[in-house]
């Protein structure tokens, strides 16, 4: 019997990891250079975002996913921020909405229009200012329409509603160290999170609480990162004292022994976990790695169980993860990885190697679909919700998303806030018809510019016709 056990049964034993070919990279991208310990690329079913050098301000690319090969130097970006971006992150309730959180202390959030960016976008829907410090990480809500999460260098963290630009919740007397890093659990009653302190910390963020919390959950100096599974377990990376690399498993209820603790090599990047909950699979990809680990979580020990590594020879200086919905179900592929190198991004398949062209209900069970199973303010209430679930077995086909709407509340306005639809529904015409005198302010504003425009194009034609004649001239 012992013998049986060693080699154990998994369907993911031997997922298979292949870089596309290079005509399906995206090339010639500036990959921003900031030091700074995030993933730097965000992707969905229909984009790629990545983080890319700006002079003088902060700018990220927006891809869509099937514009492949080299990427043109005068590509459009998202360029309103005025210090470099730290993080981004894409909604998950919305393909079109972006969140990015930069070194000039504040989050902005993005509509990027439905096929993809014909000119720079430097005005974003909503700006979320509350932090004093740089913001280095943006989280959404995954369950509930319209909530994000920030944390900035104050080691403050920061409930948003979008939909109405307002901080809801401030957490800022709970970390006395640099937060490395934030992770709702599956349904967004709570969060962890790693520190410099060297704490992995369980909150309730609506009851402003902390519930657990473990010091010295790895004792290695270097930045650690700790996630929330989907049993609500939490999985953690660090260093030990002698500066080797280590993963835990903990039980958030009893904190002071982890389930599993393993000690992986001596290198020195941060590693960056990647979460899918419908198989129970961690990918490891360390900052300034070639590889990507990969290991399954299982209710037997040892509880985390080594699959396998894919191996290249170029270093990663970011990593993005695609959502389930946004893989092809036809070929098996269980993931998507978006690599960053200096210049370009390049794709990385995970598939499970299967005879059948059949759907393989056991490698897809149902996944987060992109419906919010509450709004914001229900959940602001204390209400709480799973992922609304859906079925891949005739692939995912984006829908419609509808446009971001940030209906500002009037803070002269010292009335309960509107809960029933009608008021809500009447809120924006309201809003609309304040600002007219605005509006109009707006256009002259506009009229002006094209006029001057105008004037710029026609004084240069000028120029141009002068130049022709001249060179003509010469050469006579």
């Amino acid at each position: 019997d012992t013998m049986r056990r060693v080699v154990r049964q998994s369907k993911f034993r031997h997922v298979f990891g292949q870089a596309v070919k290079n005509d399906q990279c995206y090339d010639d991208i500036r990959v921003s250079r900031v030091t700074w310990d995030s993933s730097f690329c965000a992707v969905n079913p229909r984009f790629v975002a990545i983080i890319v050098d700006a002079s003088g301000g902060g700018a990220f690319l927006v891809l869509p996913l099937h514009k492949t090969g080299r990427i043109d130097k005068s590509y459009p970006t998202v360029c309103g921020h005025t210090g470099p971006v730290l993080d981004i992150d894409w909604c998950p309730h919305n393909d079109q909405v972006i969140a990015s959180g930069s070194e000039d202390c504040t989050v902005m959030v993005w509509q990027i229009p439905e096929n993809g960016l014909t000119l720079s976008l430097t005005e974003p829907v909503v700006v979320l200012e509350g932090h004093s410090k740089r913001v280095g990480i943006v989280a959404w809500h995954p369950t509930a329409r319209n909530v994000l999460l920030s944390a900035g260098c104050d080691n403050a963290i920061i409930i948003w509603n979008v939909g109405t630009g307002e901080a809801l919740i401030n957490l800022d007397d709970m970390h006395v160290d640099m937060i490395y890093n934030v992770s709702w659990n599956r349904n967004g009653s709570l969060i962890c999170t790693a520190s410099k302190d060297k704490k992995v910390r369980v909150i309730d963020p609506r009851k402003q609480e902390i519930v657990a919390e473990k010091d010295k959950a790895h004792e290695g100096a270097r930045p650690m990162r700790a996630i929330f599974l989907a049993d609500g377990n939490i999985f953690t990376t660090g260093f030990s004292r002698m500066s080797e690399r280590q993963l835990a498993l903990w039980n958030p209820k009893s904190m002071e022994e982890p389930i599993a603790l393993h000690e992986m090599d001596t290198s020195n990047g941060v590693l960056l976990p990647f979460y899918d909950p419908d198989t129970n699979i961690i990918y490891l990809c360390g900052k300034g790695d070639s590889s990507i680990r990969y290991f399954e979580i299982t209710d037997e020990s040892p509880y985390v169980h080594y699959l396998n590594t894919f191996s290249s020879k170029e270093p990663q200086r970011g990593m993005g993860f695609m959502p389930k919905r946004g893989l092809d179900v036809n070929k098996c592929e269980i993931a998507r990885f978006f690599k960053l190198h200096e210049r370009k991004c390049e794709p990385i398949i995970m598939t499970v190697p299967r005879k059948s062209d059949l759907f393989q209900d056991d490698l897809y069970p149902d996944t987060a679909g992109p419906e919010a199973a509450l709004e914001a303010e229900e959940w602001f209430e204390g209400k709480n919700a799973d992922p609304l679930l859906i079925s891949l077995k005739h692939g995912y086909i984006p829908g419609k998303n509808r446009d971001l709407k940030v209906v500002k509340k009037n803070i002269l306005d010292n009335k309960p806030a509107a809960n029933k639809k009608s008021d809500l529904i009447n809120a924006p015409k309201k809003a609309a018809d304040a600002s007219n005198p605005q509006n109009e302010a707006k256009l002259d504003e506009i009229l002006k510019e094209l006029k001057c425009i105008k004037e710029t194009i026609s004084s240069q034609e000028e120029r141009i016709a002068r130049l022709e004649q001249q060179m003509a001239k010469i050469a006579d």
